[in-house]
């Protein structure tokens, strides 16, 4: 186990988990022990917020189109997987679970229902998965959860905070437009003055800071709301257990997924991290935009994003004994 822990560390994974407690601790620490610190921390937290989203457009990678036939089955399995059947999953977890905790509930909804762009293809690496597949899914994931989270919202949120007709819609273009072409007109002026290999090292450069920024994020929601968190704090054993189903669930899914339609390891490997992973940092933020206010929902995908982390190592370690098993067995 030691010797997958080690390369998850120096892919800079580990580090995003520690940075995300760190977030967590020391926002707490402050908010409990240094109110007015803590108060004017957390008023800095729509100018990171905006930050952290035009890191996170600055960063999409656009892929060559696939036009293998082979790959775009794949590519239709990851999609009905991860759109229709997690989130299925996600909302009967969460139901279950936080039925009488309907903030903590949508916060975990929200967190189940969008798929990652970017981490996943770490330890899909890791696993000697189909990167080049991964990468080519990154756009399709991130472009779908964005046209879908308005009415997953809509459906996920009845009952549980007040939403005025077009709000969802209205603030997220407000909110994104921007952004996005700040990170575009950034794009296409690196374009103008770098090679195709210095821009690569300038967004692994910039991927490797968005940690940071999350991590002062997490570290504001909690110095601004720890009295509120700290009154809810039984209910995060539930929200463990849901996670925990979650990922337990996901994984079967993967795995029956696999063997049904026989796919070779690396699409295996492809689909479990796929189905596994979660873009909690685009969600955060996505979430803080449409829903002000709302600690509580925050608290519930942060934690979901912090767990994240050993359940991914956890899987690296399963599909690489599977992976030495299946060839010890053609070798003998």
């Amino acid at each position: 186990m030691l010797n997958l822990i080690t390369p998850i560390y120096r892919n800079g994974l580990g580090l995003t988990a520690l940075l995300l407690l760190t977030g967590i601790v020391v926002g707490s620490v402050t908010g409990y022990l240094a109110p007015n610190i803590a108060t004017y921390i957390s008023d800095f937290m729509d100018p990171t917020l905006f930050v952290l989203i035009v890191l996170l457009f600055f960063t999409i990678r656009f892929n060559p189109i696939i036009t293998d036939k082979r790959k775009l089955k794949f590519i239709a399995i990851a999609v009905i997987a991860n759109f229709v059947f997690v989130p299925l999953i996600g909302f009967a977890i969460a139901s279950v679970f936080l039925n009488h905790y309907p903030l903590f509930m949508l916060g975990l909804m929200i967190y189940f229902m969008s798929p990652c762009t970017d981490w996943f293809l770490g330890f899909t690496r890791l696993c000697r998965g189909d990167t080049m597949l991964g990468a080519a899914l990154m756009p399709i994931n991130m472009t779908l959860q964005l046209l879908l989270f308005p009415l997953f919202l809509y459906l996920f949120s009845q009952n549980i905070v007040e939403l005025e007709t077009g709000i969802i819609t209205d603030t997220l273009l407000n909110w994104f437009i921007e952004p996005v072409l700040i990170a575009l007109t950034a794009r296409l002026a690196l374009k103008l003055v770098l090679n195709h290999d210095q821009i690569t090292r300038l967004l692994d450069k910039v991927n490797r800071l968005i940690p940071f920024i999350i991590a002062l994020l997490i570290m504001q929601i909690f110095a601004g709301n720890i009295d509120v968190l700290l009154g809810h704090i039984d209910v995060f054993i539930w929200m463990l257990l849901a996670v925990f189903c979650f990922f337990v669930l996901t994984f079967m899914l993967s795995e029956f997924v696999s063997k049904r339609f026989s796919l070779p390891y690396s699409e295996h490997v492809l689909l479990t991290m796929t189905v596994a992973a979660r873009n909690a940092p685009l969600m955060l933020a996505v979430t803080m935009v449409v829903l002000p206010s709302q600690p509580l929902i925050y608290a519930a995908i942060v934690i979901g994003m912090l767990l994240e982390f050993p359940h991914l190592t956890l899987l690296s370690h399963l599909l690489m004994r599977s992976s030495h098993s299946k060839t010890a067995e053609r070798l003998a």
